[in-house]
């Protein structure tokens, strides 16, 4: 008997965003999913062939690159910051927009032009991406790793700049910081582990559904 496919999910916004998705294509989890005192982190569903996992956005990636789950669904942030040659990335599934930007003091954004930069102080979750974007312009990009509360950096002297994720922009006016590039439009996708698309029967179908159902959403 096949061990059931494991499908990793990521905690927070993105997951509310999938629920629906997943129902479309035949996946309800068990109860205990949505019981926000489980400290379960392994789910059963309604099929036993199929089994979730959630974990954070950013060990989605890892757990389907090295092969302790066979799909997953990430933010092309995410994909963009590893870049794991050992992920496929199917589908686009349509949630999860928002964008990685580059952001500062409302103050220094007033007098400040991005074209004259040459040496970037900047603190993020994303330092590959970050110095990547820099490199192309000709930019030295100085980064500070961060996994939360980037707005603090620059109002406690850490670094003058940050690069981070932007939906609506309020946490960044509630901090006094402005958007003053755009890295990256971010959306979330399906992803599988090579070896697992081209080894294992159901992985390709339950990718089908899912593409599918992308379509199907986006012709309503």
């Amino acid at each position: 008997m096949t061990d059931p496919l494991i499908l990793a999910v990521p905690k927070g916004r993105i997951l509310e965003e999938a629920l629906p998705l997943l129902a479309a294509v035949g996946i309800v989890p068990e109860p205990a999913f949505s019981d926000e005192g489980s400290r379960a982190l392994r789910f059963r569903t309604n099929t036993p062939a199929v089994d979730l996992i959630r974990v954070r956005a950013f060990d989605v990636a890892t757990f389907v690159a090295h092969g302790a789950a066979q799909l997953g669904i990430v933010g092309s942030d995410v994909l963009a910051e590893f870049e794991y040659s050992e992920l496929y990335a199917p589908v686009d599934l349509g949630i999860g927009h928002c964008r990685i930007s580059v952001a500062e003091p409302a103050g220094l954004a007033e007098h400040d032009d991005p074209r004259g930069w040459s040496h970037v102080r900047v603190a993020t979750k994303y330092p590959h991406v970050t110095r990547q974007h820099f490199a192309r312009r000709g930019v030295q990009a100085e980064c500070v790793k961060l996994n939360g509360a980037m707005e603090l950096a620059p109002v406690l002297g850490l670094a003058p700049r940050i690069v981070d994720l932007v939906s609506s922009g309020r946490t960044l006016k509630e901090n006094g910081l402005v958007e003053v590039e755009v890295i990256a439009e971010v959306s979330s996708r399906l992803v599988a582990n090579r070896a697992a698309f081209k080894t294992r029967p159901d992985v390709v179908p339950l990718v089908d559904a899912f593409r599918r159902a992308v379509m199907e959403k986006t012709a309503c």
